[in-house]
């Protein structure tokens, strides 16, 4: 278990985490936010659960994700186990900018003005990563990457308090019609799984517009809750 963790009770103040050492938490932490402002202390906790290499549950403007730091490779492995996922499996660098986003990903002018009249946004970019994202993120054959700037408050404060970019993936489990919605459920089912899960509240079960930016003409290859008015006309 992570240090600072009641088992079994929603816990708002922890001594900052040591080490996880790639283990799972015996029973995952559970922070309860405001759903217009959520606060400050709880944002902090989930930061310093992620710069301790664990892995947390978080409300996105499409549905729960899995979050987890660039270099956690431990993380990295318990998310493929949670979702039961390949390794041609498309991972999300969940961004706070655009210009974050050019750190990782190669983006052409044509590419850029996409990503800006779309983002922030419920939409999933695929676009050729760079030497600075590493190989084990990106797509092991095509050496892509998902990218994200995500319209949803919770996220958007974790960001900022992290000062980086996150990896992620959406809360589906195999076997599951659709993404878990509600975190009481992801409780249920994951509270052995992940080390802590913030509740933002139900944010819907339809997951986000996937389009492929990588290939010319761009490729929409999930039609999902991003409009695809911005997307039709322009490379399309």
């Amino acid at each position: 278990m992570l240090p600072g963790v009641t088992k079994g009770r929603v816990y708002c103040h922890a001594r900052r985490p040591s080490s996880i050492q790639g283990r799972i938490a015996e029973v995952a932490e559970y922070l309860k936010l405001h759903p217009v402002d959520p606060q400050p202390r709880l944002i902090r906790r989930a930061a310093e659960v992620l710069r301790a290499g664990g892995l947390v549950a978080y409300p996105t403007d499409s549905c729960y994700a899995l979050g987890w730091q660039l270099g956690e490779k431990g993380a990295l492995e318990r998310v493929r186990r949670i979702r039961q996922a390949d390794r041609q499996h498309h991972f999300t660098l969940v961004c706070g900018s655009l210009a974050e986003v050019g750190r990782f990903a190669r983006i052409d002018t044509w590419q850029f003005r996409m990503l800006h009249a779309c983002l922030p946004g419920p939409y999933t970019f695929l676009l050729h990563a760079k030497r600075a994202l590493p190989r084990r993120l990106q797509h092991e054959r095509r050496r892509t990457i998902g990218v994200r700037i995500p319209a949803h408050r919770v996220p958007q404060l974790l960001l900022a308090e992290l000062a980086e970019p996150l990896m992620s993936s959406t809360l589906h489990l195999k076997g599951d019609a659709a993404p878990l919605t509600a975190a009481g459920e992801i409780q249920t089912r994951l509270e052995h799984e992940v080390d802590l899960i913030l509740d933002g509240g139900d944010c819907g079960i339809e997951p986000t517009t996937v389009v492929d930016l990588s290939v010319t003409p761009a490729l929409i290859v999930r039609r999902g809750k991003g409009s695809l008015g911005p997307i039709t006309g322009r490379a399309l």
